[in-house]
C-alpha cells in the first residue's frame, strides 16, 4: 500500500516539474511535494536555472516548518549534492531533519550520481529510491541522454503530404519562400515544440528554398540557437537566418569572422560532420535539438542512428511529385490530430 502512495505523490512531483520545461536548462525539470500524515502540506519545481531547487520551493512553501520532521519529501530526481549557483538540496534536507524521502531516480550527473542519496542516508534519513523510474527518466530524456551519451537529445521533424513528399518540384523561377502542408494548428505545435528545445537545425538546400525564421512567432517562449550547415558560405546573406535577431551558428568549411549574433565554426564535413557537431554542442551545455530538414541532412541522422524521437506531420494535401520525405520503419509511439494535419511521434529503440 505503500509503494502505491508513493507512486500518487510521485505522479503529482512529475506533474509540477513539466512545468519548468524550455526554462530550467541546463539543469533538469524537478518536482517537489512535502506529505504529513496522507495530507501536501507543501510543493514546488525548479522554475529556471540559478533560481531555487523544487525541494527549497517545496519546503518554502510549507506554513508550519515543525511538521517537517515528521514529513515524507517526495522528488522526482535524486537531490543534489554539490554547491552551484544554489546550496546542495540534499544537505538541507539533513538540517532540516526531514525523516523520509523518496526519489524517482538517481540522478546520473558526475556531480551527483548517487551523491545526495549518500548523504541523506548517512545521516539517517529513510530513503527509498526507484518509484516511478520509467516515467522520471522519460520527463528528463534530454538531461539524461546528454550526461550518459554526451551528446543532445535529437529530435527528427518534418511536414510531409498525404503521398509521401516534403517539398513540391522547385525550379530556377520557383520564389524562396516556406511551403506550407500542415494547418495553423500544427504550426503553432511546432513553434511551442521549439520553445521546448535549446537549438534547431536546418541544411544548405532547406535554408535557401524555404528561408526559415526557425523563431517560435506563433508561441510565447524561448528562441532556439539557430544552426544551419553551410559548407561553402554560399547562402544569400539576405536570407531571415542572418538577421542578428537570434543567435545562430553556421557550420562551415570556410575561415569566416564572427559577428553579431552570428557565429561560424570550421569544421570537416565528412563523416565525422555530426561527431563534431555533437563535441560542440555538448560543450556549449545544448541538451537538446530539433533537426527541420531537408531530407539530405535528415537522412544523415536517420543513417548515423543519432536520432532519438522524429515528429512527423502529415498534412490533408498532394504534391503527386517532388522531394520524397525520410522515412522510419517502425510504428509510432504517439498520434495527434489537429483540425486538418496529424502528427504522429517516434522513438528510437537502439539510438547511439
Amino acid at each position: 500500500m505503500q509503494n502505491k502512495t508513493d507512486e500518487i505523490f510521485i505522479q503529482r512531483c512529475l506533474q509540477l516539474a513539466k512545468n519548468g520545461l524550455g526554462n530550467t536548462y541546463p539543469n533538469p525539470l524537478v518536482g517537489s511535494v512535502i506529505v504529513h500524515k496522507g495530507k501536501i502540506i507543501g510543493e514546488g519545481y525548479h522554475r529556471k536555472a540559478g533560481e531555487p531547487h523544487a525541494e527549497v520551493n517545496a519546503v518554502n512553501s510549507v506554513k508550519n516548518k515543525e511538521l517537517l520532521k515528521e514529513a515524507t519529501l517526495y522528488v522526482n530526481l535524486e537531490p543534489c549534492a554539490h554547491h552551484g549557483r544554489t546550496p546542495a538540496c540534499s544537505r538541507m534536507i539533513v538540517d532540516l531533519q526531514i525523516p523520509r524521502v523518496v526519489v524517482g531516480c538517481r540522478d546520473s550527473f558526475d556531480k551527483v550520481d548517487g551523491k545526495g542519496i549518500e548523504i541523506m542516508r548517512n545521516a539517517g534519513i529513510d530513503v527509498t529510491v526507484g518509484i516511478l523510474e520509467k516515467e522520471a527518466r522519460e520527463l528528463n530524456k534530454r538531461f539524461f541522454t546528454f550526461h550518459e551519451k554526451k551528446r543532445p537529445f535529437v529530435i527528427l521533424k518534418w511536414a510531409q503530404t498525404l503521398d509521401g513528399f516534403i517539398d513540391f518540384e522547385r525550379n530556377p523561377d520557383t520564389p524562396i519562400q516556406p511551403n506550407w502542408i500542415t494547418d495553423e494548428y500544427a504550426r503553432v505545435s511546432v513553434h511551442k515544440m521549439r520553445s521546448e528545445e535549446q537549438a534547431i537545425l536546418v541544411g544548405t538546400n532547406t535554408a535557401e528554398k524555404d528561408n526559415p525564421s526557425l523563431n517560435v512567432r506563433d508561441w510565447d517562449g524561448k528562441n532556439p540557437l539557430r544552426i544551419v550547415f553551410d559548407k561553402n558560405l554560399r547562402l544569400p546573406k539576405n536570407l531571415s537566418l542572418f538577421d542578428g535577431t537570434i543567435p545562430t551558428l553556421v557550420l562551415t568549411e570556410k575561415e569566416k569572422q564572427s559577428e553579431n549574433n552570428l557565429q561560424f565554426l570550421k569544421v570537416a564535413f565528412d563523416k565525422t560532420l555530426l561527431q563534431q557537431l555533437f563535441y560542440h554542442l555538448y560543450k556549449a551545455d545544448i541538451q537538446s535539438i530539433i533537426v527541420e530538414g531537408g531530407t539530405k541532412t535528415i537522412n544523415h541522422f536517420l543513417e548515423a542512428n543519432l536520432w532519438d524521437e522524429a515528429k512527423v506531420y502529415i498534412g490533408n494535401t498532394f504534391f503527386h511529385k517532388g522531394v520524397k520525405a525520410p522515412e522510419i520503419k517502425i510504428n509510432p509511439i504517439k498520434k495527434e490530430t489537429f483540425s486538418d494535419s496529424k502528427l504522429f511521434t517516434y522513438r528510437n529503440p537502439n539510438a547511439d
